[in-house]
């Protein structure tokens, strides 16, 4: 991949990014909805405010988000603030800014979302390629059945008949929260144990409904590859059954499945944040639902425009690795 295919990826993502900043900028602005005197018009009937206090203070805080400024001047300041990852303050936790809460949510996003997708990955195509190798045991070939059943189920319906039947009605694993009740952060075994018990139900809903996509794929590849050339040379020049599945079979007929995973990645992303609301783990789902809930307008566009810029940023990852992975692609 030469230097100009790089510059090129890298100018669509700019551009990915920009379009998106765009959007995230003027579509709030269409509506006639005011995030702040909506924010604290809720306050004000709970804390007593005199109106002329109350819009005082509305005054200030569109003066501290820039809001009185003119609409070309707050587009180029917030395009300034978002090269600086700047997405501005929380209206709910103010004066805390929401590039702190996503700091904060981050780990804990990433945590459960890289190792459901990984493990999603590897058994899909593990058993995709078992299931379509014609050597294999019968009873290997069959394993994947039910993962494919369970293609149909929605992560989100997933995570709620785990939560049933699994947390509420057997009382096998913890129904939600990230940790136990009364359970203080600590680095010992105990307290890792206590959090790995509340993380199994979420990472099994985004696995077992993700699995039987990646198992077909998998599968429609493989029955693909069992006919090319390079497949039969390999078996008429006596090469044992191991290595012509691992480095004939397998490796060409996975190629096509991490372009799968580039075009999965934004789905991935959002059914994680939605199950993580469900569960009530402190990631960026939760962040996000609290955010709604509260009317907190600018946390709200920060984790919309974060996630948006995260995929595309690993979208544009997987494109540099692809060329890796097969050799036969050049600079077309």
């Amino acid at each position: 991949m030469n230097l100009k295919i790089i510059v090129k990826r890298l100018f669509f993502l700019v551009l990915v990014i920009w379009a998106a900043s765009t959007i995230v900028f003027f579509v709030p602005r269409l509506s006639s909805r005011n995030a702040i005197r909506e924010r604290f018009g809720e306050l004000s009937r709970t804390g007593g405010f005199s109106p002329a206090d109350l819009e005082k203070l509305i005054a200030s805080m569109q003066q501290q988000f820039g809001l009185d400024k003119p609409l070309l001047e707050q587009y180029v300041q917030y395009l300034n603030q978002i090269i600086h990852l700047d997405f501005g303050y929380s209206l709910y936790k103010y004066p805390s800014t929401v590039t702190e809460l996503i700091a904060q949510a981050l780990p804990w996003t990433i945590g459960l979302l890289l190792v459901t997708t990984v493990l999603s990955f590897i058994i899909g195509t593990l058993l995709g390629a078992v299931s379509a190798w014609p050597r294999a045991p019968q009873w290997m070939r069959t394993f994947a059945t039910p993962f494919i059943l369970l293609t149909g189920v929605p992560p989100v319906i997933m995570a709620i008949l785990l939560v049933f039947f699994v947390g509420f009605r057997l009382k096998w694993l913890p129904l939600g929260s990230a940790y136990s009740v009364g359970v203080v952060p600590n680095w010992s075994w105990g307290f890792f144990f206590d959090l790995m018990s509340h993380q199994i139900l979420p990472a099994l809903s985004l696995i077992l409904g993700s699995v039987g996509g990646w198992v077909l794929s998998m599968r429609g590849m493989g029955i693909t590859i069992q006919g090319e050339d390079y497949v039969n040379f390999a078996e008429h020049k006596g090469l044992t059954g191991g290595r012509i599945f691992r480095d004939y079979y397998l490796r060409n007929a996975m190629l096509p499945q991490v372009t799968g995973l580039a075009l999965a990645l934004g789905t991935v992303v959002t059914s994680a944040i939605i199950v993580e609301g469900l569960f009530g783990l402190p990631g960026i789902g939760s962040l996000l639902n609290l955010a709604i809930r509260s009317n907190d307008f600018p946390t709200i566009y920060g984790v919309v425009l974060f996630i948006t810029i995260a995929v595309a940023v690993l979208m544009t990852a997987l494109e540099f690795i692809y060329p890796l992975l097969d050799p036969r692609i050049r600079e077309n």
